[in-house]
């Protein structure tokens, strides 16, 4: 027995340590308090296709959350982990942002991968709102292109720090000198290599670490293994001379170093690296790493980048504010980033998702301990809710866990609120996070169930959508009684009609809106109306005179009512149901069904009957009237004006006037500042449908609208002719013409 004791004691100390990805891919989840200094929350976003999704699955492969890496639109049509959604894996595209968590060294990385497309927008909006820290990754190939600025000016707004991963070495035209220039000139970013490629193209054989001054190749059949060497001979000056260029970068915006290099001294490499570390956080400088993700080549420096880097938690001063009800003035309140119980527990809802067992609520804690079975309430109603489950998540998998700290993201389950809410501890605490910034809606789209019985399943479908998603609006339109919906483009509102099939299993149609058209008359008309009807018993009689004539055009939208009679021949007591009847008349006019307005009706003289004269013989006697006085009117079709403001680059500003005057808009006015010209322009509603689809493309994506209703004006001839025709055609009074191929 002493034998097999001391044998045993003799092989522990001879065995070697154990790899740090055996030792992460069977951790515990951080039930241990993990201190702030070794967290990080990073999110991932780009441009759209520039490898988000794929540089997420290298990262979780190699710090050894999967056991096997799968490509987003590979040959074995598994899929990538994060594209957890049917929809995605299907179309190869990102359409939620999902959260997952990992270990690298010890460290804790809470990763979001977010989407590209600007339809999206939403989702990186509420991300980086979350984050400490990000990675902006461009395509070697296309550098800086117009998502890239968005994320950027996503970035700007909440304050974020990040890395810049230029990523597709491995494509044909890759460019990497000429990405870091455009994030120069474009993105205006103080930015140098950290670590330089190895070859372009198919040559990329590894890269070289400008700061330890050494080459970096990834062996294995999965890029696994790291092999450390000697920079290779030909690619010694351009290193020498990068890094004397790094070092300039960061010395103008770090005193530290900025003294360092004005005393000719050469930094060390911790100077280096901690004056990268303070400049990155201050956003003063990024750090620019390369490799390409498909190929499996430079992915662990960038992760050893994030932690080296990349702020912590407690290096991130994120502020509450107090909402105080006695004076209107509000506060702001530092959040305290001690991972403890002390202080008490503050949390925003960033994220909403109906998962298979209700909805799941995405939370970062800011402050304090949470702890499962406890009871938090959302500041913004004041309801008390308790947490039933706590889960870490990864990608659509989940893990329980008891409790977590300041700085961590986690989900909770059953709980109803709003995406934006606060959560705290206790009543008293007025607080609430700074909310998220939400952009208008740019297309609305027609929407109803294929199937008249699923309209339970569609409302349902409809509410779940809109809690989830700020940008998706919809609302009831009473005249044309039609659902509207309205999002960030075609793409977008496309997605959720699939989703509405494929989660809620009903099919829905969808359409371009009914446009509220109007009818007026041109000139005065004068009408004299009687309506007489006899039957059995006492009969209806009532007789009206007066005239009908047209409002200014600010008050095209109104209709008015006018008595002008004197004496009884109209009694006064029947003169509401004349108004009544004329306004019954105006709902449906005579030449396209719309509704009549921007007229006034006067009611000059009549006569009634002593026994037949009643109410309803009067709203008849009005209802007359006014078609009378229709039929024999010049009527005209109204129909809205949007004034449309319009934002692109000056390059393009040939082809957005003309696209303008395409759609029968007059352009009433234009400014430009720092290479973006801004055009006002009154275009009718009708002709907007689709624009901001072709705004993108006529402006590589750079353009944006925003329109509001402006005012009513008479439309073209052409077009009362089209509507009036298709009038006629619909109810039945014009043989349908028949189009030249069969439909």
């Amino acid at each position: 027995m002493r034998l097999l004791t001391a044998a045993l004691a003799l092989s522990r100390n001879n065995l070697p340590k154990p790899t740090n990805v055996l030792v992460s891919s069977c951790r515990t989840c951080s039930s241990a308090i993990t201190p702030n200094e070794r967290i990080r929350n990073i999110g991932i976003s780009a441009h759209i296709d520039s490898g988000k999704t794929t540089l997420t699955e290298r990262v979780l492969y190699y710090t050894g959350r999967i056991a096997e890496m799968h490509e987003v639109r590979g040959k074995d049509g598994v899929g990538a982990v994060m594209d957890s959604m049917e929809l995605e894996r299907q179309r190869g595209i990102t359409i939620q942002s999902a959260a997952t968590y990992t270990m690298w060294k010890q460290h804790n990385i809470n990763i979001i991968d977010t989407p590209g497309h600007v339809d999206f927008t939403i989702e990186v909006e509420r991300s980086l709102r979350v984050l400490d820290g990000a990675v902006l990754v461009l395509c070697a190939v296309g550098g800086v292109q117009c998502q890239t600025m968005t994320v950027n000016r996503q970035m700007k707004r909440y304050g974020v720090p990040h890395l810049t991963f230029i990523n597709k070495l491995d494509r044909m035209g890759a460019n990497p000198a000429r990405a870091l220039q455009q994030l120069r000139t474009k993105l205006n970013h103080n930015t140098a290599f950290v670590n330089i490629p190895i070859g372009l193209e198919g040559n990329l054989r590894g890269i070289i670490d400008l700061i330890e001054e050494r080459s970096i190749y990834f062996e294995g059949p999965c890029g696994q293994n790291i092999h450390f060497d000697e920079i290779p001979a030909e690619m010694r000056t351009e290193a020498a001379e990068r890094r004397q260029e790094l070092v300039e970068c960061v010395a103008n915006a770090d005193e530290t170093l900025g003294e360092i290099f004005l005393e000719e001294r050469v930094p060390t490499v911790d100077d280096l690296k901690a004056a990268i570390r303070r400049t990155t956080i201050q956003r003063s400088f990024s750090p620019v790493l390369v490799g390409s993700a498909l190929k499996n080549k430079g992915v662990q420096p960038l992760l050893d980048a994030v932690l080296d880097y990349l702020p912590n938690p407690s290096e991130v001063n994120n502020y509450a504010i107090l909402n105080d009800e006695e004076s209107s003035n509000s506060s702001k309140v530092l959040m305290d980033s001690t991972r403890d119980a002390a202080k008490p527990y503050v949390g925003l809802a960033f994220k909403l998702e109906a998962g298979r067992f209700g909805q799941l609520t995405y939370v970062r804690v800011y402050q304090g301990c949470l702890k499962k079975g406890e009871y938090i309430y959302n500041t913004r109603t004041g309801k008390r809710v308790r947490v039933q489950r706590l889960v870490r998540l990864h990608a659509d998998q989940m893990e329980d866990v008891e409790e977590v700290y300041a700085g961590d993201i986690c989900a909770l389950f059953g709980i109803d609120c709003a995406s934006g809410d606060t959560f705290t501890a206790r009543t008293s605490a007025n607080l609430s996070m700074e909310s998220i910034h939400v952009p208008d809606p740019v297309i609305s789209m027609a929407i109803k169930p294929a199937n008249k019985n699923d309209t339970d399943k569609f409302s349902k479908g409809i509410s779940r959508f809109t809690r989830e998603d700020p940008t998706f609006r919809v609302h009831f339109d009473t005249e044309s009684k039609e659902t509207i919906i309205s999002g960030m483009g075609e793409l977008h509102l496309e997605i959720y009609s699939q989703r509405m099939e494929r989660e809620y299993n009903c099919s829905c149609v969808m359409g371009k809106p009914k446009v509220a058209f109007r009818e007026t008359v041109t000139s005065p008309v004068p009408f004299d109306f009687t309506h007489k009807k006899q039957s059995g018993g006492s009969g209806q009689y009532g007789k009206v005179v007066g005239i009908l004539e047209p409002l200014d055009p600010e008050n095209y939208t109104k209709v008015e009512f006018e008595d002008q009679t004197i004496g009884t021949n109209v009694p006064k007591q029947f003169v509401p149901a004349v108004e009544k009847g004329f306004r019954d008349a105006c709902e449906k006019g005579p030449l396209t069904g719309h509704k009549v307005s921007g007229i006034r009706f006067v009611l000059e003289d009549g006569a009634h009957h002593m026994v037949d004269s009643n109410e309803i013989s009067f709203i008849r006697a009005g209802e007359g009237a006014m078609k009378q006085a229709m039929e024999n009117a010049n009527a005209v079709i109204l129909e809205p004006i949007m004034s449309v403001e319009i934002v692109a680059p000056n390059e393009f500003q040939g082809a957005v006037i003309a696209g303008v005057n395409r759609r029968h808009g007059v352009i009433t006015g234009q400014d430009g500042a720092e290479g973006y010209f801004t055009l006002y322009a009154d275009i009718p509603l009708n002709d907007m449908f689709g624009y901001s689809t072709e705004l993108r493309s006529c402006t590589e994506g750079k353009g944006e609208y925003t329109m509001e209703y402006s005012r009513y004006q008479p439309c073209l001839p052409s077009v009362q002719e089209e509507l009036v025709n298709k009038y006629l055609e619909a109810t039945g009074q014009l043989p349908a013409k028949k189009s030249k191929w069969k439909n």
